[in-house]
């Protein structure tokens, strides 16, 4: 009787501990992300937390190990990270300013026990949605993302809501109310609609442009309540339309930062007639 009690004492502690070992949390998010800037500064896909069986995407297209811009040593200048406890991923930008090639990231990682099962990159430079990673470094740097106090979070329901509201606001349907916030600002690739940082701004968009009717689909969101933060990637118009990231920043429920990084799949250059950029408005 005493070793049936032993030998089921020690199975549950060991069940504990591979539960402890598969349990997923800030810090382990926070090392995974960690490996990933490693191995992009110095373009050595090797240098992440990589999972054996670890699948890769670009521009929202599955390619190989070998083909993404992670085997390219980049200069980062800055980089911001959002992690989402609950899906176990993260969400990073990463601005490169230096080194001949400017580039914009946005970047999603999923692990699981600790290792990287899947990366997820949208990379941004001078062909796409106005493009200027000096300003976009000069702009998101000077912003203050802290992790909330409790009192200022809202539930990850609330923050999905509030990426939604956006969206279905500005591509679809001017009758939507979004939670803006004062104060506010966009950053849109490199446009900014406060470069004052004034206090007054609350970046509202007054209806939907040229009157509706874009769908934004395939949205997928990555959430970080402490942060009060939400990621969608989406794409515009279709399953084939373009490339998007756009990161929400809210305190008590409102938005006080919005970033966008939109990849311009086509060899054309993007027409921005027919749209007040964040600088004009």
């Amino acid at each position: 009787m005493i070793r049936i009690f032993v030998s089921m004492a020690i199975l549950l502690c060991s069940n504990a501990f591979l539960y402890a070992q598969a349990e997923c949390t800030r810090p382990v998010l926070q090392a995974a992300t960690a490996s990933y800037i490693s191995a992009q500064e110095v373009g050595d896909p090797g240098k992440m937390a990589l999972a054996a069986d670890a699948k890769f995407f670009e521009d929202m297209s599955e390619i190989k190990k070998e083909e993404g811009l992670w085997n390219t040593p980049l200069p980062i200048a800055f980089h911001r990270s959002i992690y989402d406890v609950g899906r176990c991923m993260t969400f990073t930008e990463v601005i490169v300013t230096e080194g001949g090639h400017p580039y914009v990231l946005g970047t999603r990682l999923s692990v699981k026990d600790g290792r990287v099962t899947k990366i997820d990159s949208l990379v941004t430079d001078k062909e796409d949605w106005l493009f200027n990673a000096d300003n976009y470094l000069k702009y998101s740097m000077a912003e203050d993302w802290r992790v909330l106090h409790v009192d200022e979070r809202v539930s990850r329901q609330d923050l999905i809501d509030a990426g939604n509201q956006y969206f279905d606001l500005v591509f679809l349907d001017s009758g939507i109310k979004p939670p803006w916030g004062t104060p506010c600002a966009r950053l849109e690739g490199g446009a900014y609609t406060n470069p004052d940082g004034n206090d007054k701004d609350n970046c509202q968009i007054p209806g939907a442009i040229g009157g509706g009717g874009l769908f934004i689909v395939n949205r997928t969101f990555v959430v970080d309540e402490e942060m009060g933060a939400v990621n969608v990637f989406c794409r515009f118009g279709n399953e084939n339309g373009m490339p998007d990231s756009h990161l929400f920043y809210l305190v008590n429920g409102r938005y006080r930062f919005i970033h966008t990084l939109s990849v311009n799949l086509s060899e054309e250059p993007i027409d921005y007639s027919g749209f007040a950029t964040p600088e004009e408005e």
